[in-house]
């Protein structure tokens, strides 16, 4: 499987998007085409506890709906409500079932034996990628801060990015009460710092922006998952949600290059030219492959 592409064009921001200042075949954007549901964060975080209690409990032979059956029966997360595990499950539903065809993947690879520094960056990138206001929060906002050295995050500069989103119609409703501003942005920091991205303490109203190195066998697979849908070069280096691991494009070229010396991807450049080729076309398979190359 064969991706090639040319050069990586500069990138400058205009509001919550990036646009291109200069490329000859341009960078696909990072922009949500579903509006953000405050109870996504108001009732929900990282999760990465539940979420590894219910790939640990996982029967393949079984269905979805038969497994969250079972997690519901058997009280898999010690809730005191049914309607918390049945929420627990409803956002499992939404973040890790994705409609790609690559759930099985994410449970062979996140329910493997792999230490959590690796599994839970694959998890972020899954929670990230089905939940819009946390990505374009992350990708459009905090990660230029980070860019620009300033590494605390406060309460206010969540609201901040909510206030403009509510401008600009990207929510569903207009969230006029700044309580319910308030608790969304508190609820979308707490997520993140679940996450691994933010550090501080749980009721603190400041956070850090917490960078940690990427796992090479996290980076391949997610690269595997991003080029299902980027077909050039270009786009699979320079893609915004590579941001989301606080990686430029020459980062990820640096992570292309250690892929191919373990085998686990080839990646060639010469000039403007780009090959990439992945030693499988199944994303099931590869990160089969990922985690029996761990052992």
């Amino acid at each position: 499987m064969v991706y090639t592409g040319g050069t990586i064009g500069r990138l400058r921001r205009k509001g919550c998007i990036y646009i291109p200042l200069s490329s000859s075949k341009g960078v696909k954007l990072e922009t949500a085409t579903r509006k953000y549901a405050a109870n996504n964060f108001v009732k929900s975080s990282g999760l990465l506890a539940d979420v590894s209690l219910l790939l640990s409990a996982w029967d393949e032979s079984k269905t979805v709906e038969e497994n969250f059956d079972t997690a519901v029966r058997q009280n898999l997360f010690g809730k005191a409500s049914r309607q918390r595990v049945n929420e627990i499950l409803r956002i499992f539903r939404r973040r890790y079932l994705p409609d790609d065809g690559s759930y099985r993947a994410f449970r062979i690879f996140v329910g493997s034996t792999l230490p959590s520094e690796v599994t839970d960056r694959v998890d972020y990138y899954y929670t990230a990628s089905a939940e819009p206001m946390l990505c374009d929060s992350f990708v459009n906002y905090l990660y230029p801060r980070y860019r620009q050295g300033d590494r605390t995050i406060s309460a206010r500069h969540a609201q901040d990015f909510i206030r403009e989103a509510v401008v600009a119609g990207k929510t569903v409703g207009i969230w006029e009460s700044d309580s319910t501003r308030q608790r969304v942005a508190q609820g979308l920091l707490s997520t993140l710092r679940d996450l691994g991205v933010l550090s501080g303490a749980v009721r603190s109203p400041n956070k850090a922006l917490a960078p940690a190195r990427l796992h090479v066998l996290a980076f391949a697979y997610v690269a595997f998952q991003l080029k299902r849908n980027e077909p050039s070069g270009e786009r699979l280096i320079n893609h915004p949600r590579w941001r989301l691991f606080f990686l430029s494009p020459r980062e990820v070229e640096s992570y292309l290059a250690e892929a191919d010396a373990h085998k686990l991807m080839s990646y060639q450049a010469a000039g403007s030219i780009v090959r990439i080729e992945f030693p499988v076309d199944d994303i099931t398979t590869y990160a089969q492959m990922l985690v029996e190359r761990s052992a």
